[in-house]
Formats: C-alpha cells, sequence, structure tokens
C-alpha cells in the first residue's frame, strides 16, 4: 500500500476525505471549475495526498466519463486515496449537503408564493439580476460603439439579440454566428 504513495503524504481516512469533499463541495461557488481549483489546492499543493500527476490522471478519466465530471472527479480520488470506502464518502459529503439544500430551498419557495413580501422581495432580486446582466452587455457593447464601426456592433449584437429571443436559437449557434459575422464584417478600424 505505501508503494502507491510514493511522493505523498500519509493516507488520509474517509471521514477526512469527507470533511474536506463535503467542506469545498458545498461552499464553493461558480461551478466545477472553481471547485476543481480549489481541490487542487487541498489535495496536491496544501495536504500532499496526490501528486500533480495523479491529480491531473483521476481529473482526464473523470472528464471522459459520461455524467457530471465532479462525480466522477470525487469518486476516482476517493477510490485512490481510501478504496471504497472512501469514493462513497467523497461523493457524498459532496452530494448530501447540497441535495438538502436544493429541497430545503424549493419548500421554501413554495411556502414563500403565498407571502406577498416574499414575493416583491424575489421580484426585486429579479429585477437587480436582469440590470446586472443588462449592464455587463452594456460594457461590452460600449468600445464598439465608435463613430466608424457602431454599425457593425449594433447588427451583431441587435441579431443576436433577435436570433436568441425571437428564433430561440441555441446559445452557441448565436455566439458561432456572431464569430463568423463578426469576422467577414471587417471595420474601417480594423483594415489599418
Amino acid at each position: 500500500m505505501v508503494a502507491r504513495y510514493i511522493g505523498c503524504m500519509a493516507q488520509p481516512s474517509p471521514g477526512s476525505l469527507a470533511l474536506l469533499f463535503g467542506r469545498i463541495g458545498n461552499l464553493t461557488f461558480g461551478g466545477g471549475d472553481p471547485t476543481m481549483a480549489a481541490l487542487y489546492q487541498e489535495l496536491v499543493a496544501r495536504r500532499r495526498w496526490l501528486t500533480a500527476e495523479q491529480y491531473g490522471l483521476i481529473w482526464s478519466l473523470a472528464r471522459v466519463t459520461p455524467g457530471t465530471n465532479l462525480l466522477a472527479f470525487c469518486v476516482g480520488v476517493g477510490w485512490r486515496l481510501a478504496g471504497l470506502s472512501g469514493a462513497l464518502a467523497a461523493v457524498l459529503a459532496l452530494t448530501l449537503p447540497s441535495a438538502a439544500i436544493v429541497v430545503w430551498l424549493t419548500y421554501a419557495c413554495q411556502a414563500l408564493r403565498a407571502n406577498a413580501w416574499a414575493m416583491a422581495a424575489i421580484a426585486g432580486v429579479l429585477a437587480a439580476a436582469v440590470g446586472m446582466m443588462l449592464t455587463g452587455a452594456w460594457q461590452i457593447l460600449r468600445p464598439h460603439l465608435k463613430a466608424r464601426t457602431w454599425p457593425r456592433a449594433v447588427v451583431i449584437s441587435g441579431g443576436a439579440l433577435v436570433l436568441a429571443r425571437l428564433l430561440a436559437l441555441n446559445p452557441i449557434a448565436v455566439l458561432a454566428l456572431g464569430a463568423l459575422a463578426g469576422a467577414f464584417w471587417i471595420s474601417p478600424d480594423e483594415t489599418k
């Protein structure tokens, strides 16, 4: 068993794996990439339970498995470090708390639907989120609204809006068409 962990610190227990995956998996926001970065810091850099090569191999194998790659990664790390009990501990610690939170939030939302104050607060949060999205879009578009390039910017961004909203085109297709339009429609400033 010692040969498995050359270059790494001692083998962690399933309990210590559960604590780590529970903390990282349930307190990291932004999806799988920030979670994977935090797990790398803990597993490789800080605790040295895995080498960078082992982490990379497990991550690569998790990426090619069907389903949720983060869960496959948890199984791989848990199995590598503590066998079946480690794999179960890692996956359950990552999924059960967040699943319980989703169930509770669903129940809370259903209960709050009858409360006018709560619905007003939710509407305010929704309006703020839409405002932030529009501000972000404006910040991206504004530098392209120069005297000679504004028609291109307006046509491409307006076309993207029409394709996405009115024609319900897939976002990937909208991005691809926008990129093609931008590549073929050269503005006067870009030719210099």
